[in-house]
């Protein structure tokens, strides 16, 4: 290659590079104006997002203070519950043992009058009933001596009663 050559390609090269220089300050100051024309749209938009900041920053402070309260007001509910739970349990307990104490007492009421009553009806069989089933015994014997008595003689195989054949 020679010189003349190597000239009109760099020539060439200069000429495309200040092409696109021109082109990039072209866009570059279509940015420029792009950019002023969105910074005068959002200028005045800044007041009410300060606004709104300050507004957001004052509801968020105001529910942060608002869920405080309402955790402090749950975590004294959850204590007091806790608390009556507790005297709960404690009258329940109370209440259980008292009832098993009385069960025990009345169990012991009951068995002394089992054995009480148990008692007097021995003592009405032998006091009572003994000496009635033998009265009624003698009487029967006496009965049954005056009838044999009565009779005379021994009677005969004709005159047995059905009670008296199941023994002959």
């Amino acid at each position: 290659m020679d010189q003349m050559t190597l000239l009109y390609v760099m020539t060439a090269f200069v000429i495309i590079s200040a092409i696109a220089l021109c082109i990039q300050a072209g866009m570059l100051a279509g940015m420029y104006r792009a950019t002023k024309a969105l910074q005068a749209d959002i200028k005045p938009l800044l007041p009410k997002v300060h606004s709104l900041v300050e507004t957001t920053t004052t509801t968020v402070e105001q529910s942060r203070q608002q869920i405080l309260d309402i955790t402090t007001r749950a975590n004294e509910i959850l204590t007091s519950t806790k608390e009556q739970l507790g005297k709960v349990e404690e009258v329940v307990t109370d209440a259980t043992s008292r009832a098993k104490v009385q069960l025990e007492r009345v169990e012991l009421v009951l068995d002394d009058t089992l054995s009480r009553a148990h008692e007097t009806v021995a003592t009405v069989h032998d006091g009572i009933m003994r000496p009635l089933r033998e009265m009624n015994g003698i009487a029967v014997g006496i009965k049954t001596a005056l009838a044999y008595l009565a009779r005379g003689n021994r009677p005969s195989v004709d005159q047995a009663t059905s009670d008296e054949e199941m023994f002959i």
